[in-house]
């Protein structure tokens, strides 16, 4: 288990002396992308054994082929110093209510939102791990919907919101476990069968409410527990106390946290991050989660904005900070200035 002052800081002031440069950043991804050294994809050598490193390219020294030590990650082309990207990544996962991409631009005087959101949303990206563990034991599984409100019916036919499924493991004797959330387009029974299987294991006890979608949806694979809502004289929520938790904290971080200003066709980006930050609820610090994003991170496909943005439209108004020629945002590396506070007498 990686320990606090070892494999990761403690703190914001713990990061800014672990990572004082770009190349301070930069050994820390190469340590985490290969403990090992460095491998050559050309030839398979590591560092170790023959390579020289400089900036952000290295050399193997057994072929010469030239690498750049962030291709393949999210990192890769980025023009944002790697100092910027570690602060966001720490402000990311530091606060349990993560933080929006405009209070980002704020606090690292990032010039663009653009360019803050890019960053905030590659995060994401890497917050889903590969081949990581199914939930197992007793699942409880449901439907919610997010979004804004518009006249017409309630339910699951509402307008103007997104179908979710959630599930949520169930531990003995109490208590909640990991959680998974999906955008679906229905709630019909292949729907909600795709869900399952990419997300509980089989064998598993699904216990849901009385919608007919869930038994066609299980059949051989997962053992079901219904909880039919009507007739039985209780609420959805004291059947079903698990996923109705999690939607209610969900709902709240994005009215919160972003101010439901999250468009559907990017929400399935924003439970990944939920998601991420709710299954590490218990870590014993904060700063294991910024220790776990950057290990995903490294190990992520990398995205352009035009794949990141889902209708990439021209904007009746051009956004201030994208005038002229691209700029390259400022580093946290930058000098300190010889105290701007002593220059003058003025005390009003």
């Amino acid at each position: 288990m990686p320990s606090r002052g070892l494999q990761y800081p403690g703190s914001f002031a713990e990061v800014r002396a672990w990572f004082p440069d770009d190349e301070a950043c930069m050994d820390y991804l190469d340590w985490l992308r290969w403990p090992a050294g460095p491998v050559c994809p050309a030839c398979g050598h590591t560092a170790a054994s023959a390579a020289v490193v400089s900036g952000r390219v290295w050399r193997c020294g057994a072929c010469t082929k030239r690498v750049s030590r962030t291709a393949g990650t999210i990192f890769q082309d980025t023009r944002t110093p790697l100092t910027v990207w570690f602060a966001a990544g720490w402000y990311m996962t530091a606060d349990p209510g993560g933080v929006s991409a405009l209070t980002m631009q704020k606090l690292l005087g990032l010039g663009s939102y653009q360019t803050a959101w890019a960053m905030l949303h590659r995060y994401r990206t890497a917050m889903v791990r590969p081949g990581r563990e199914l939930l197992s034991g007793r699942v409880e599984v449901d439907e919610t919907l997010l979004g804004g409100e518009q006249p017409g019916p309630r339910g699951r036919g509402a307008l103007g919101k997104t179908l979710v499924v959630i599930a949520v493991e169930l531990l003995e004797p109490k208590g909640y476990g990991r959680a998974r959330m999906k955008v679906i387009t229905d709630a019909s029974a292949s729907s909600l069968r795709e869900f399952l299987l990419a997300t509980v294991e089989p064998g598993a006890t699904v216990v849901s409410d009385g919608w007919s979608g869930y038994p066609n949806a299980c059949q051989e694979w997962f053992e079901h527990e219904p909880h039919a809502i009507a007739g039985s004289g209780s609420q959805a929520h004291e059947l079903l106390p698990a996923v109705h938790r999690v939607a209610s904290l969900c709902k709240r971080w994005l009215m919160g946290t972003h101010q439901g200003r999250v468009e559907p066709e990017h929400l399935r980006a924003y439970l990944e991050e939920f998601c991420f930050r709710f299954n590490r609820r218990h870590a014993r610090a904060r700063g294991l989660l910024f220790y776990r994003l950057l290990q995903n991170a490294v190990h992520a496909d990398p995205l352009t904005y035009r794949q990141m943005v889902a209708n990439p439209q021209p904007k009746a108004v051009t956004p201030t900070g994208v005038l002229g020629a691209r700029s390259r945002p400022g580093s946290l590396a930058l000098p300190p200035e010889d105290r701007p506070w002593r220059t003058t007498t003025d005390l009003e």
